[in-house]
């Protein structure tokens, strides 16, 4: 069973005051503006337009909050690093997902999306360090990872991965394409885990994830 399929719409915030009640674990996206958040986020519901794909980078300008099975919720955050936003607008969203990471009791951990043509940039950095603070996980997504060879793509990861050992142990990496499909499982598992169902994934085999627990093979 896919950790994010069935996600449906729940509620847009764009202050922190319109931010609902805690209901259950959040997992937050994140990432710089045109990383391949939204595709990302599609390709891990396998839904199409769940979040909103543009070519024009900084189109999510609202926290937006969807509801998955289980009582989970997946929050896209708004990108950040365009430089056409207007500074009053860019100020709001610095201080806005600054307090929503380091403050919201009921965040589980953060995915945060990196152009692994281009991991790491200062505003990549500056979104480890504010979430540092709280000791809660963060697992990296190197997206567009089909643009790399793979000797480029291990090399890329090995840096991203020695890096991030440098904030924390609980701070991870991976190559991941929306084009490809690849990486979904390495990420399903490990934000599993976040959430305590670990073993669900351990328990089936390679060949018969996608099956209910108990479910037998045609």
């Amino acid at each position: 069973m896919s950790l994010f399929r069935g996600a449906t719409f729940y509620i847009t915030a764009h202050h922190l005051a319109d931010l609902p009640a805690p209901l259950g674990p959040e997992i937050a996206f994140a990432g710089r503006s045109n990383a391949g958040k939204s595709s990302a986020i599609n390709t891990l519901v396998d839904h199409n337009r769940l979040a909103f794909v543009s070519k024009t980078p900084g189109r999510t300008q609202q926290i937006n909050f969807f509801s998955l099975p289980g009582g989970v919720f997946l929050v896209d955050l708004p990108g950040y690093g365009y430089a056409k936003v207007q500074r009053e607008l860019r100020a709001h969203w610095e201080q806005v997902l600054s307090t929503y990471l380091q403050s919201r009791a009921s965040l589980f951990g953060m995915v945060l999306i990196m152009d692994a043509r281009h991991p790491l940039t200062p505003l990549d950095e500056q979104m480890l360090g504010w979430f540092a603070a709280t000791g809660k996980p963060v697992h990296v997504l190197l997206s567009k990872a089909d643009k790399l060879t793979r000797q480029e793509g291990q090399k890329t990861l090995r840096a991203v991965q020695a890096r991030l050992r440098e904030y924390a142990p609980n701070y991870t990496a991976q190559l991941f394409s929306s084009m490809k499909k690849q990486g979904m499982e390495e990420a399903e598992e490990i934000i599993g885990s976040w959430l305590g169902i670990e073993r669900e994934y351990k328990k089936i085999a390679p060949g018969q994830r996608g099956l209910k627990p108990g479910a037998r093979t045609p």
